[in-house]
């Protein structure tokens, strides 16, 4: 009865043995990924602080500082992860992990995806403050509440249309926000042709008459 467990324990030791460089090996890869990723996140975020983009975002009144960080930390947070997955790959391959190779490789793909998505969304931000701050000061003399209304309202339909680009970037429900953004669309021209038609009924009226009478 010994001898056969003698005989696995063998086995077990000399496998372990075998596998113990290529898991090193792996393990040090894969450390060397986490320290790289660290690092390039540092340097990232170390350049948006040389370049003050938190406090020009913020004086300019686009963004508020707040926000503007939470960007760059969501940014570099992608960054790091995606170094991280490029030392994960070939650590996998050598301790042998095909599968799951080929799982890391398919997120791998997907992650530029994810950047400029993130990309996307911090310009359409910007975008929406600026369009909001354009449409206040345009429509002020009007009145205050009137301004501030008609400002969140195009922030709102600025940041609506963002998200819609992001999805479709991120390659979620592709098919559903295309019709969503023809409907959009088609609804918004529908009613600029039906208040342009009601509008202008007595002006296109008037117009005909003067026509007709010239013809005369």
């Amino acid at each position: 009865m010994i001898q056969p467990i003698n005989e696995v324990l063998t086995k077990f030791w000399v496998k372990f043995l075998n596998y113990l460089p290529d898991f090193s090996l792996g393990l040090l890869i894969l450390l060397i990924g986490l320290l790289v990723a660290g690092i390039v996140k540092k340097v990232l975020i170390t350049l948006f602080n040389f370049f003050k983009l938190e406090r020009i975002f913020s004086k300019t009144g686009i963004l508020e500082k707040n926000i503007v960080k939470s960007w760059i930390e969501i940014l570099g947070e992608i960054l790091r992860w995606t170094i991280i997955i490029l030392f994960l790959v070939p650590t996998l391959e050598i301790w042998g992990l095909s599968k799951a190779t080929a799982v890391i490789n398919q997120l791998l793909f997907y992650l530029p995806n994810v950047i400029v998505a993130v990309i996307i969304g911090f310009v359409g931000l910007i975008i929406a403050n600026l369009v909001a701050d354009v449409v206040r000061h345009s429509v002020k003399t009007v009145g205050s509440v009137f301004a501030n209304s008609l400002a969140v309202f195009s922030k709102g339909i600025v940041i609506f249309f963002t998200i819609l680009v992001v999805l479709n970037q991120l390659g979620v429900a592709q098919d559903l926000i295309r019709i969503l953004f023809t409907g959009i669309v088609a609804m918004l021209s529908l009613a600029g042709g039906l208040a342009f038609g009601l509008g202008g009924k007595e002006i296109a009226k008037e117009l005909l008459e003067e026509l007709r009478k010239k013809i005369k």
